[in-house]
């Protein structure tokens, strides 16, 4: 089943930039491209834990302020040499609202 929160206005992420959301089960860094297409991942980079949100938005890649690993926005995977990954969550827009799917959230989170 899913749940659809809404977390807030598309423009209130600056273009190719992102926001954190907190949630009870950890923090989600959405982000918004140069086409205004929002993905949520995990804030966390799997490499030195690094705040994704505070990475730079390029294409549907984010690349970790810490060490320039670069995720797919639309995969988690990392893209290039490095790998691993970091877990994606659904996200739609309806009338300018950002909806996350919060029971995909738990469903990850309890895994």
């Amino acid at each position: 089943m899913t749940t659809w929160i809404d977390i807030g206005a598309l423009d209130d992420i600056p273009n190719r930039g992102a926001r954190v959301v907190k949630t009870a089960l950890g923090c989600v860094a959405i982000f918004r491209t140069g086409e205004d297409q929002v993905f949520a991942l995990q804030d966390r980079c799997p490499h030195k834990g690094g705040p994704l949100s505070e990475g730079i938005v390029h294409g549907a890649s984010v690349t970790c302020p810490l060490h320039n690993w670069v995720f797919s926005l639309e995969t988690g995977l990392a893209q290039g040499p490095d790998e691993g990954s970091v877990p994606t969550y659904p996200t739609r827009i309806e009338q300018g609202r950002i909806l996350l799917d919060a029971a995909q959230l738990a469903n990850r989170s309890a895994a």
